[in-house]
C-alpha cells in the first residue's frame, strides 16, 4: 500500500488492486473563496483521472469540493457513507457521478483483497459534543435510523495493510467508532488523522484585541495536538500522518493567518515527534510525496516551508484575491429587510422542533446603520438605528458583508451559515464570552429557503420554497 499526500485531507492511496482519490480538495476558494492552499498545488486535477474511486467523507467544502470534482471524470464512482439525509449523495449526482452509499461500517470490497468500510462519526453520546456546529441530536426525530453526523471516516484495507482515515471526525463523539475499528481489525498500520483547528476561532472574533487571540492560538493548537494523540494512543499505528484542515486565508481575510489555530506544519512535525511513542512514526509529505506503508519508503524527506516565503505568498498572491459575493450588487436595506420575517419563520420552526431557548439577543447589522436585532426565545425581531451592545445582558453581533448577508438569507443553496462562519466571513462577538451550541445550530436555519429571491438589483420575488429534507443541518 502507497499513500500520497495531496493538500490537506486529500491523499491518493494505491493498493496493488485500485487507487481511491480521497477528499479531492485540490484548488483554491474553498468556502466561499477564503480557503486556499500553500505551497500552491504541483498538480491538477485532471492528473487523477486514472484513479478507480473516490472518496468523500463530508459535505464540507475542504472535502466536498464541488470545482475540484467538476474537472474530474465522472465515470469514476464516489464512494459515501448512507447518511440519514441524502444531501451529499443528491450533490454528488447533481455533478454527474454515481454515488455508491455505503452502510455504516459495512465491508465493500474494491477490486482484488482490496475493501473499504465507511463508518460514521456519531456513535455518541450529545453530551460529549462540545462545539461542533451543524449535530442534529436535537432534532425530535433523531432516532431515524441512519447517520446524523456530517462526517465520516474510511477504513482500506489490501489484506496485508490497514489504513484508518479519519478526517475531521472529532475524537470525543467518534470514540465509540474508533474503538469498535480497532476491536476489528487489530493492527493499523497507517493512520491519518487531524491535528489543527478548521474553524472560525480565535481569529474571527472581533471583540479580541491582538494578544487575546494569539493567546487563544496558541491555546487551541495545544488542544488539537494533544486531541490527536488520543487517536495515536488508541490505534497505535506504525505509521500515522496529521493532516487535514490545513488552509490558508485569503482576499480580505489574509491578515487574520497569523491567528488561525493551524500551525506550521513543521512545528506540528516536533510536537508529534517529542511526545509519541518511537514505535509510532510520525510522517509529514510535502505535497505529491509518498509513503509506501509496506517497506517504509518515503519519496523524499519532508521540507519545512519557508515562513518568509509564505508571508510574501500570502502579501502578494492571496491577499488581493476577491471572493465571489463581492461582485454582487450591495442589497439595500428594502431588500435585506424583505427576507428578515420569511428567515425567522423558518428559523423559529426550527427552534421549536428542537425545543432550544436563549434570553441571547442576536445583533446582525443590515445596511445604513440599521442592526436586526434576533430573538431565541420567540418574541420576535425588531431594529435599531442606534445599536448600543451595553443595552443587552446577554448578545452575540455576527457581522457579514452585505452582498454575503443576502446569499445567506435567501436560501441554503446560496450560501450556508455554517461555511460562512467556518471560512472566517462571519465576525463574532458576544457577552459573556461562551459559545451558545444551540445558538448556532438554531440559526443556521435562518434563511427563506428560497421563499424570496431576487430577481436583479432592486428586484424581489416570492418563489416556490423547496425544502430538503436535514437540508438544515450543515
Amino acid at each position: 500500500m502507497k499513500v500520497t499526500y495531496l493538500e490537506s485531507a486529500a491523499i491518493l492511496v494505491e493498493t496493488d488492486d485500485v487507487t481511491i482519490l480521497c477528499d479531492p480538495w485540490l484548488l483554491d476558494g474553498a468556502y466561499y473563496g477564503s480557503w486556499a492552499h500553500y505551497p500552491e498545488p504541483p498538480f491538477e486535477p485532471e492528473d487523477f483521472n486514472d484513479v478507480d474511486y473516490i472518496y468523500v467523507s463530508h459535505v464540507h467544502p475542504d472535502h466536498f469540493h464541488p470545482p475540484t470534482l467538476e474537472r474530474l471524470d465522472t465515470d469514476i464512482p464516489i464512494l459515501i457513507h448512507d447518511y440519514r439525509w441524502d444531501y451529499l449523495r443528491d450533490a454528488v449526482e447533481d455533478l454527474g457521478f454515481e454515488a455508491i452509499e455505503l452502510a455504516d461500517g459495512e465491508r465493500f470490497a474494491l477490486g482484488g483483497d482490496t475493501e473499504i468500510a465507511i463508518h460514521a462519526a456519531d456513535g455518541c453520546d450529545p453530551e460529549r459534543c462540545g462545539n461542533f456546529f451543524g449535530c442534529t441530536w436535537y432534532d425530535s426525530d433523531a432516532d431515524t435510523p441512519g447517520s446524523t453526523q456530517v462526517d465520516s471516516m474510511a477504513v482500506i484495507s489490501d489484506g496485508g495493510e490497514v489504513l484508518v482515515d479519519t478526517n475531521d471526525c472529532p475524537y470525543s463523539i467518534a470514540l465509540p467508532t474508533c474503538e469498535r475499528i480497532k476491536q476489528e481489525y487489530g493492527e493499523i498500520d497507517m493512520l491519518c488523522h487531524q491535528y489543527s483547528a478548521a474553524q472560525f476561532y480565535p481569529q474571527a472574533v472581533t471583540n479580541y484585541d491582538h494578544d487575546k487571540k494569539i493567546a487563544e492560538r496558541d491555546r487551541v493548537i495545544q488542544e488539537k495536538y494533544e486531541i490527536a494523540t488520543q487517536f495515536i494512543d488508541l490505534f497505535d499505528p506504525t505509521y500515522y500522518m496529521p493532516f487535514a484542515g490545513e488552509y490558508v486565508l485569503a482576499g480580505n481575510l489574509a491578515h487574520l493567518n497569523e491567528y488561525t489555530a493551524n500551525p506550521p506544519r513543521a512545528d506540528a512535525k516536533e510536537f508529534f515527534d517529542a511526545n509519541t511513542p518511537p514505535e509510532n512514526e510520525c510522517v509529514f509529505l510535502n505535497s505529491g510525496e509518498w509513503l509506501d506503508v509496506t517497506t517504509g519508503e518515503v519519496s523524499a524527506p519532508f521540507q519545512p516551508s519557508d515562513p518568509a516565503e509564505k508571508q510574501r505568498y500570502i502579501e502578494e498572491e492571496l491577499a488581493p484575491r476577491s471572493f465571489d459575493y463581492e461582485a454582487d450588487p450591495r442589497p439595500t436595506l428594502e431588500e435585506l429587510q424583505a427576507f428578515v420575517e420569511p428567515a425567522y419563520e423558518h428559523m423559529e420552526a426550527k427552534r421549536l422542533r428542537i425545543g432550544y431557548e436563549t434570553e441571547t439577543t442576536v445583533l446582525i447589522p443590515l445596511v445604513d446603520d440599521v442592526c436586526l436585532e434576533l430573538s431565541m426565545d420567540g418574541s420576535g425581531f425588531d431594529y435599531t438605528t442606534a445599536l448600543d451592545t451595553d443595552a443587552y445582558d446577554r448578545w452575540v453581533k455576527l457581522d457579514v458583508d452585505p452582498r454575503l448577508l443576502a446569499r445567506l438569507f435567501e436560501s441554503p443553496h446560496e450560501a450556508y451559515w455554517a461555511d460562512a462562519k467556518i471560512g472566517s466571513h462571519v465576525g463574532i462577538s458576544k457577552k459573556p464570552d461562551v459559545y451558545e451550541r444551540g445558538l448556532f445550530n438554531v440559526l443556521g436555519s435562518f434563511h427563506t429557503d428560497g421563499a424570496v429571491t431576487r430577481r436583479g438589483p432592486g428586484k424581489q420575488e416570492e418563489a416556490t420554497s423547496i425544502t430538503t429534507d436535514g437540508g438544515d443541518t450543515q
